[in-house]
């Protein structure tokens, strides 16, 4: 399935309450958007995805966590037993959503079009995958699963991305 969408905000997700999550309401802002899961040895990556956004946004960014069971069943649970898990053990403030596909022909059409843009290499091919979109909503780059959220890389190009912010 293809689709026309130009950016990044002419997505809406569900919001891990159950609601819509428009994503036209992050216009402005720098959007780090990563595939997460509670049972992956990566999971502690949440600590830093909560560090990086504390640290940065009051400055534009906003971090969107999208559970996804995908890669080794590991995000098993339910919308609450995920907000749940997160909050308890990480103090995640950021926003989640509700649980997604991601990867495959069934993605998510926010998965299939940021795969498109970051090309074959640069999809989901295990838990906290990152997509890095600049203000108006277009791709910037892509993040492997083992970048760390306050490694170099990321932290550099977040860097890079929030002061393209005041350059126009």
């Amino acid at each position: 399935m293809t689709t026309t969408e130009e950016s990044f905000h002419d997505f809406t997700l569900q919001g891990i309450d159950g609601k819509p999550m428009e994503l036209s309401q992050f216009k402005g802002k720098v959007v780090l958007l990563v595939n997460t899961a509670s049972e992956c040895g990566y999971t502690g990556q949440y600590e830093g995805l909560e560090e990086l956004w504390l640290a940065n946004k009051d400055k534009g960014l906003v971090i969107v966590g999208v559970p996804s069971n995908d890669f080794g069943g590991q995000e098993p649970g339910t919308a609450k037993e995920i907000a749940t898990f997160c909050m308890r053990n990480f103090g995640v403030t950021f926003p989640l959503t509700d649980k997604l596909v991601v990867n495959g022909d069934g993605a998510h059409p926010l998965y299939q079009w940021a795969g498109k843009q970051a090309g074959p290499e640069g999809r989901p091919k295990w838990n906290f995958h990152k997509y890095l979109f600049d203000r108006d909503g277009y791709f910037i780059d892509w993040f492997s699963t083992r970048a760390k959220p306050m490694g170099p890389k990321i932290t550099s190009a977040v860097k890079k991305a929030l002061a393209a912010m005041f350059a126009e």
